[in-house]
């Protein structure tokens, strides 16, 4: 007996668990894909804007030139255009401490930061949810198909291995699609909550470099 043939025998129940747990993986596998082109993207990002950034240039002129095609997936770049675009506004106003100016531009910068690690994280609480649901939910496909072949025992009057192991085959296999669906997705959460994590260790560092950078500007008049 095929295994298709045992899912196709299957109760209604079973095939319910079934289909749910195959549409989870195939939305999981998408986003596995899709969140890691966006951290490697967003690590190549990283590494070209820090190198513009230390390469000398003057930061009037780098904020031009950012402002003028501002890319939304650099995040250094955003908490740099956030960072100095504030600086700059209140910079600009006669009589306000640097001080001031200093702590508008650095709440600018936290909040770019906290954006860009919304944006790190989307779709890894699916990939949570899956990873930790799908063998629960796999779990109950199968007592429920062992319920059933157990309670078709009751017109059998000799109760064989033959009697039985269908029914408790096709319950096994909702229990093997919720692992096939759980296992990817909690391998790639670890590993890209892990990235996410490193990535904002990064902007961080970053912005507290810039902060010190725009703190020798605001100071230097006096």
């Amino acid at each position: 007996m095929s295994i298709w043939s045992l899912v196709v025998n299957a109760s209604v129940v079973v095939q319910l668990v079934m289909l749910l747990l195959l549409l989870a993986s195939v939305v999981s596998w998408v986003m596995i894909f899709q969140r890691h082109a966006v951290l490697r993207q967003a690590k190549q990002k990283l590494h070209y804007f820090e190198d513009r950034f230390w390469s000398g240039m003057d930061l009037s002129q780098l904020f031009r030139e950012v402002n003028h095609s501002p890319d939304a997936d650099n995040g250094a770049e955003n908490i740099f255009r956030a960072g100095i675009k504030e600086f700059t506004r209140l910079n600009q106003q006669p009589g306000v401490d640097p001080d001031a100016v200093m702590d508008g531009a650095q709440r600018s910068m936290r909040v770019a930061l906290a954006r860009e690690e919304e944006r790190l994280e989307t779709h890894l609480p699916f990939l949570a949810t899956v990873g930790s649901t799908s063998p629960y939910i796999g779990l109950f496909g199968t007592v429920w198909g062992i319920m059933n072949s157990f309670r078709g025992l009751a017109n059998v009057h000799q109760a064989t291995l033959a009697s039985v192991a269908p029914g408790i085959s096709e319950a096994l296999i909702a229990t093997a699609i919720g692992l096939f669906a759980a296992i990817p997705a909690v391998i790639a959460y670890n590993r890209y909550s892990a990235q996410t994590e490193t990535l904002m260790n990064s902007y961080e560092t970053f912005a507290d470099e810039f902060s010190s950078v725009l703190h020798r500007r605001a100071h230097a008049g006096q």
